[in-house]
């Protein structure tokens, strides 16, 4: 068992999470309720992750954060540090390739709540910050939580963005998926097996806690 390669696997998620679901919950919301010329073209953006394949979007990631690249340049300038094949290129490409996995549930969520329940609180005096945290996100936290979940799960299972971004390296790219792809390289079929079956104990039960929200939130409804 590569304790470090999952180790760092569950940190790349949790940072993951922690970053993308604030910016997530105000994209979902503003596709939500908002008009807009191009919110197709947007939604269309954000879904796109899910659909191509992972070694096609990490291609254009890596080829984005190379130190000869514009944004590679900029992040070097700020920080003395390098994105692709580092920690930090893959919490980003883990961000963006975890869009849809976040941002859907909480629209969805956020598309459930009357308009006339969001007025109410207007209509008391509620800034439309203060609307939010009290109002909103109360009633689309299942949305929220599936958004969590599945970012999290996504994270941890990722292999050909990660791969393609992040390289190889132990201790700071070789996440626990490439440690399962190293072990069936040197025919370690017992390492292999075991982490395997830790990633699918941890997919099966974000499934389970997805399905349990989604009961609950019919029988409330």
């Amino acid at each position: 068992m590569d304790w470090t390669a999952l180790a760092l696997s569950l940190r790349l998620a949790a940072a993951t999470a922690l970053v993308l679901l604030p910016l997530a919950i105000l994209a979902a919301r503003e596709l939500a309720w908002r008009r807009f010329a191009g919110k197709a073209v947007i939604e269309t953006l954000v879904a796109l992750p899910l659909v191509l394949p992972p070694t096609v979007l990490g291609y254009y990631l890596l080829v984005a954060f190379a130190p000869a690249s514009a944004l590679g340049r900029a992040f070097a300038a700020l920080t003395g540090g390098t994105l692709a094949f580092s920690f930090a290129g893959l919490l980003a490409a883990s961000i963006i390739f975890n869009l849809p996995f976040a941002v859907q549930p909480l629209q969805r969520a956020f598309e459930a709540i009357p308009d006339e329940v969001r007025e109410a609180g207007w209509l008391c005096g509620m800034s439309g910050w203060r609307t939010l945290w009290q109002v909103e996100l109360p009633l689309a936290w299942p949305g929220l939580l599936s958004a969590f979940v599945l970012t999290f799960a996504h994270t941890l299972g990722e292999f050909g963005v990660v791969l393609m971004v992040g390289g190889n390296i132990p201790g700071e790219t070789r996440t626990a998926a490439i440690a399962i792809y190293d072990r069936v390289q040197e025919l370690d079929d017992h390492g292999a097996a075991t982490m395997s079956a830790l990633l699918l104990a941890i997919s099966f039960v974000s499934i389970v806690v997805i399905y349990g929200i989604d009961r609950a939130r019919r029988r409330r409804g």
